[in-house]
């Protein structure tokens, strides 16, 4: 496993109940900032084995990215469940959810 895997991995665990990150959030905390796509690959692909909050994860618009039916309703309830107010069907308002790591949580 690369480095970057493993921050990305650290700090998908690490987004708090109640908030978000976005892709090019996470792949820049995790040291690489034009990696977003790579954020994707990692959370299809790991999310199991590393029970990594993936409903916590959307894109830099603030909307819910999966166009199947079943996984965008699956995230949509999960991220109310936790508190997260929808402002439209698929959109979340960054100013408020958006969770912002402070300097020392960077990896």
């Amino acid at each position: 496993m690369t480095r970057f895997t493993e921050n990305v991995i650290k700090v998908i665990q690490s987004i708090p109940s109640g908030n978000v990150m976005t892709y090019g959030q996470i792949a820049s905390a995790a040291g690489s900032p034009r990696a977003a796509r790579q954020v994707v690959r990692i959370l299809h692909s790991m999310s199991k084995k590393y029970h990594l909050p993936w409903h916590r994860v959307i894109n830099s618009k603030g909307e819910i990215g999966f166009n199947d039916d079943e996984m965008f309703f699956t995230q949509k309830m999960m991220l109310e469940e936790e508190g997260i107010k929808f402002t439209s069907k698929k959109s979340i308002s960054l100013d408020e959810f958006q969770w912002k790591m402070d300097d020392h949580d960077l990896i």
